[in-house]
């Protein structure tokens, strides 16, 4: 598998980047639902309707104080390195001697003071997520190896009010290690929360949700 390769200036460049070009592409960044009570041990599980969404989630934990890493598909995170310098690691779909590598990699990593990992349990990207979601079972090994805080993450980039397009964000509740019905009730709440959204009713901007 691909480690992380996270710090040094490099990784202060990307991370830069990354703020800026979230920025430039969206109007703004908005969230609504509940901010996880922990800092610890933290997996967020999310929906994965576009490319944008590793960055949705970075910029999400940063906002949090939290260190964020996430799960990627080793073809892609082959071809755009640099996004080790985010806290990207991979995993090989379909290859279990892979994803056990990387499950194991992943609980060592929540080990880490404030660190927090993204996984997206759909396996692929889906435009238009409709419930109801079929989940992979990498995020309940996970949950259960790591006995971490799960976190489900509706993520829907949105045109709504302005002629450049919106980043929604919606939280649920925060929950332990169960089943994987629970993470796709758990997911498929703020999914559909978003899908009806029409304006920015409800929502508040990233910057001052952290502030909460």
């Amino acid at each position: 598998m691909i480690h992380a390769q996270k710090g040094g200036l490099l990784g202060l460049f990307w991370k830069k980047y990354v703020h800026y070009a979230v920025r430039r592409a969206f109007r703004g960044v908005w969230v609504r639902g509940p901010a996880p009570a922990s800092r610890e041990r933290l997996i967020f599980y999310a929906s994965h309707p576009s490319w944008w969404d590793g960055f949705a989630f970075h910029e999400l934990a940063l906002a949090l104080g939290l260190d964020p890493y996430c799960v990627m598909e080793e073809r892609q995170l082959a071809q755009f390195p640099f996004l080790r310098r985010l806290g990207a690691f991979s995993i090989r779909r379909g290859d279990a001697r892979s994803a056990l590598s990387t499950l194991r990699y992943a609980a060592r990593l929540l080990d880490v003071p404030k660190a927090a990992v993204a996984i997206f349990p759909q396996g692929v990207m889906q435009p238009d997520p409709t419930p109801p979601l079929t989940l992979e079972r990498g995020v309940e090994v996970l949950a259960r190896s790591s006995r971490a805080v799960c976190v489900p993450l509706a993520i829907r980039p949105v045109h709504l009010e302005d002629r450049k397009p919106d980043l929604l964000l919606a939280l649920g509740e925060a929950h332990g290690p169960e089943g994987l019905e629970r993470f796709r009730a758990g997911l498929e709440g703020p999914v559909r929360s978003l899908a009806a959204a029409r304006s920015l009713d409800g929502f508040s901007p990233l910057s001052s949700f952290a502030q909460t």
